[in-house]
């Protein structure tokens, strides 16, 4: 238990809540047990009424950070969910941040708290592995959990290119494999009795791997473990990517087998030297300098994110490792990386010189101090970040967040991963919102003005959790305006949309099971007013407030539904929400663009596009056109008389009028920095438009 734990470590336990407090009474109680938390660097872990860690975390200050979740200072969006669960508290105090780290880490290894971002996938990753504690030690893929003796390089998260490499490492150094019955006869000799025992037996047959050279021969007594040692050290650096010093050495070592007339032994080491060189040809060289780093691109969705790391070494991209996490938007980007570099960086043994990522980390130095002692370099050189913007390092960055961004797709066609967000999405929102059925049939309405002038209005459908776009309908409001009224605008559409003429239409689809209007309490009034009108009340609605993702149904008038922070339901009520607006923002653009090019001519009967171009053109130009007296316009022969009438009689208002016009322009020219969607093209039938 985590008491045991924080008791051997030092750690402050609280005593158990009482039973039965409020919410506010529990805040209450905590803001006056954290006056007796210090002031000194430290980890925290917030636990449920069952004393499970909900959440961990370090600060530089305890008694600062953890006040800030229950005064409301912590903007994160977990945090009021976390808050619901939340019954006490335990700190242990550390010496300082470095220690906090490591100490969190550990924790959030031992307990995996729910808020806390944990890598999706339930299954350990594979790793190349090298028996250090071992006289012989061997080389293995595995995925056990890390043994004291033994070396562990990875994680791949590509199963078939770790084997491969197991392959290729035992081509260039010749190493024993922890498969090879011989070596685990010799392993079990050794542990029974002395190596000098061993060596002083004769007659012992070479493995198959010996006979090959992938083997050194250590079953047969063909090599020291003096010498076994230099191989093992030369095929760490090997597996660390240090692949150009190898091949230096290679080379040096075939000069001098040659130089002696060995020429068996210069040819292994050539095909040794030509390994290595057709797995350079194979890794992409992304750098003109000696770069020694690992790049980590993050791909953020509502609820999950995908992450990809780039292990460079001497330039090359030797590895690619993708990762999916349990956390989303839900959590900062720092939270996320953060945590991410945590659980990374625990498992590898592969430290890189420089960690390269899209943001500054607010524990950075002790991040790298922590890194620096992982790495441990007998030439003194430390681990730090960078935040490129600009150059081969920004390049290489925004490469890795484009391969997160397909690890999220794979893994959601992998494991069906929106069907049942889907699915989750609708059963929750059936719950919240206390309906009778899943809202299989959602409409979503949204305004779109400028001070009142074409004011729009959208609808679209999802069906089964999906967008249907076939069914999605936009109106143009006809109620005079003299400024933005989304509360009459809302009603007229309700009245247009919901009227017993359009509810049997077939053209419109079914009655919904769920309303969502893109506004909060005001518009659910306005709507709820509306229907009392017209009869109807037999359909679900709800006011959606943009502030705070706010809910408001009829039902409830104690405050709005709030969905909770992450969930698949407040994903998909986002989703309808934020395709209202587009699709209403698209509409409005298009008639405010129709309405600011708007000729006067288009207000004559009977002067289509045609003749009015011919007009103009024999006219000599619209400036030249409204002074023309009847006669002249009858006389110029491109339209009928009685059209011609038409013209002169339209122009004649125009210019009347045209001092005033000419200071306001046709159309109110908008702000169009307000309004910053992407337009897609959706065809929408001329008779569904609703205009």
């Amino acid at each position: 238990m985590a008491s045991d734990f924080l008791s051997a470590a030092g750690g402050v336990v609280l005593d158990a809540p009482p039973e039965h407090e409020s919410f506010d009474e529990k805040i209450a109680r905590l803001k006056e047990q954290l006056k007796s938390v210090p002031t000194l660097p430290g980890v925290y872990l917030w636990k449920d009424a069952s004393g499970r860690v909900i959440y961990v975390g370090k600060a530089k200050q305890l008694r600062a950070r953890m006040k800030q979740y229950v005064m409301g200072q912590d903007e994160r969006a977990k945090i009021p969910m976390m808050l619901e669960q939340v019954s006490t508290f335990e700190y242990v105090v550390v010496n300082n941040e470095h220690e906090s780290l490591v100490l969190e880490k550990n924790l959030i290894n031992q307990f995996s708290p729910f808020f806390n971002a944990d890598f999706k996938d339930d299954k350990s990753y594979p790793f190349i592995a090298i028996t250090k504690s071992d006289v012989f030690p061997a080389i293995k893929y595995t995925r056990e959990k890390h043994i004291e003796g033994t070396r562990y390089f990875g994680p791949y998260t590509d199963s078939r290119a770790a084997r491969q490499l197991v392959d290729i490492a035992r081509k260039v150094v010749p190493i024993c494999s922890s498969k090879c019955n011989e070596w685990r006869r010799l392993k079990r000799k050794l542990d029974a009795g002395s190596l000098e025992a061993f060596l002083s037996e004769s007659g012992t047959r070479p493995c198959f791997d010996a006979n090959v050279g992938l083997g050194p021969g250590a079953c047969c007594g063909r090599i020291t473990p003096e010498e076994y040692r230099h191989n093992v050290e030369r095929i760490e650096r090997f597996l660390a990517g240090n692949r150009r010093e190898f091949v230096d050495e290679l080379t040096g070592e075939m000069s001098d087998a040659a130089s002696e007339l060995d020429f068996e032994r210069a040819g292994r080491i050539k095909a040794r030297i030509d390994t290595i060189n057709s797995l350079s040809d194979k890794q992409h060289a992304v750098s003109s300098r000696n770069l020694n780093a690992d790049v980590v691109g993050i791909s953020r969705e509502e609820t999950i994110a995908g992450v990809h790391v780039f292990m460079v070494r001497e330039g090359r991209v030797v590895n690619g490792n993708e990762f999916v996490l349990d956390r989303g938007r839900d959590v900062p980007d720092e939270d996320l990386l953060h945590t991410f570099l945590l659980r990374y960086y625990d498992a590898t043994t592969s430290i890189p010189h420089e960690v390269i990522v899209e943001r500054e980390l607010e524990d950075a130095s002790a991040m790298e101090a922590w890194l620096t002692d992982k790495l441990d370099s007998a030439h003194g050189a430390k681990v730090h970040f960078t935040v490129p913007q600009r150059g081969e390092k920004r390049d290489l960055l925004d490469m890795a967040c484009k391969n997160a961004q397909h690890t999220l797709m794979r893994y959601k066609v992998r494991t069906n991963y929106e069907d049942k967000r889907i699915n989750d999405a609708l059963l929750q929102l059936e719950s919240a919102l206390a309906m009778d059925v899943a809202p299989m049939r959602i409409e979503c309405f949204d305004i779109s003005t400028i001070h009142g002038s074409y004011t729009v209005a959208s609808m679209v459908v999802f069906t089964g959790g999906r967008p249907d776009k076939n069914q999605y309908r936009r109106f143009k409001i006809k109620t005079a305006l003299d400024e933005a009224n989304d509360f009459l605008s809302m009603q007229e559409v309700m009245q247009r949309r919901y009227c017993a003429e359009r509810m049997a239409d077939e053209r419109f689809g079914s009655k919904p099971d769920l309303i969502i209007l893109d506004g909060g309490l005001p518009q659910l009034n306005a709507v709820l007013e509306m229907f009392d009108e017209m009869g109807i009340h037999d359909i679900a609605l709800a006011g959606l407030a943009k502030r705070d993702e706010e809910l408001f149904v009829p039902w409830q008038e104690s405050g709005p539904v709030v969905l909770p922070s992450g969930s698949a339901s407040l994903y998909l009520v986002k989703q309808v929400r934020d395709e209202a607006h587009r699709f209403a923002i698209t509409f409005h653009r298009e008639l405010r663009g129709k309405g600011m090019t708007k000729s006067i001519l288009d207000d004559v009967v009977g002067l289509g596009p045609v003749r009015k171009k011919a007009l103009l053109s024999a006219a000599g130009g619209f400036r030249k056109l409204r002074d023309m007296s009847v006669d002249e316009v009858i006389g110029l022969g491109a339209v009928p008389e009685e059209v011609a009438r038409e013209v002169v009689t339209v122009l004649a208002q125009y210019n009347g009028e045209r001092d005033r016009v000419e200071g306001l322009g046709e159309g109110i020219a908008p702000d169009q920095s307000a309004e910053n969607v992407i337009d897609e093209n959706i065809s929408v039938p001329e008779w569904a438009r609703g205009e």
